[in-house]
């Protein structure tokens, strides 16, 4: 279950979003409150909050930035010049009064994805370790220190920044990609898996990480490369 909270100056707007969140299993209403005040002693126990932003003495995007660890936010409200600032903040969502139950709907699903996110990253903090079966025995291999990721057949070879030698282990790309942190790693080759921290130089066809190595970017993986390159102040 996710525990909300509802927050809304407004009894109808309030009486409503109690009524949509009743509509949806997924969901535990933790309190239902007329103010970002009102709503204090009740953060520790929610997951998420649809939390209204006009509102009086401390408006909904001002109570957020107050909050050292805010849940996550959805915000609800009848002005959509706030939607940009709304965002600024890493809301989840963001609904223009009046919405729909279709539109709740679809709100809640993007927080469950966001929250399933949230945790599977939180898990692999926890466990920094890659741990692989073979001859036998168990191999762990430090996330933090892989520098790039090579395809051999149906083996891996995983190169490590503190190991001349690298680990061989039986898997493939695809799978070994979907279990390293999106947000540090990525494929760029049908061959080849790199990690983002260990970029010294890049183009539209080639990287060159900080040993010194220089890796091809397929045609196929250029575009998200070049999209988070281009993102990158550093290589601007």
């Amino acid at each position: 279950m996710i525990r909300v909270i509802a927050i809304d100056d407004e009894p109808l707007a309030l009486r409503q979003l109690e009524m949509y969140i009743g509509k949806v299993p997924v969901l535990e209403l933790v309190a239902a409150c007329s103010s970002a005040a009102a709503a204090k002693p009740y953060l520790e126990q929610a997951d998420a909050i649809f939390l209204d932003i006009n509102m009086p003495d401390l408006s909904g995007m001002d109570f957020v930035k107050s909050l050292p660890h805010p849940p996550a936010v959805i915000f609800t409200t009848a002005y959509s010049e706030f939607a940009v600032e709304g965002f600024r903040v890493n809301a989840v969502d963001y609904l223009l009064k009046p919405f729909s139950f279709k539109e709740f709907e679809a709100s809640c699903r993007k927080l469950q994805e966001h929250l399933e996110m949230k945790a599977a990253l939180e898990l692999k903090e926890a466990d920094p370790f890659l741990h692989f079966k073979a001859d036998y025995k168990t191999i762990s291999v430090d996330v933090r220190k892989i520098v790039y990721v090579e395809s051999m057949s149906e083996y891996v070879k995983i190169f490590l920044s503190d190991s001349d030698a690298p680990v061989i282990v039986l898997y493939s790309l695809k799978k070994l990609i979907e279990q390293l942190p999106s947000d540090r790693f990525m494929r760029i080759h049908r061959s080849y898996i790199i990690s983002l921290r260990h970029i010294a130089e890049a183009s539209r066809t080639s990287v060159r990480l900080d040993n010194g190595l220089s890796l091809p970017v397929g045609s196929l993986f250029r575009p998200a490369f070049w999209e988070y390159i281009s993102n990158c102040r550093y290589y601007k």
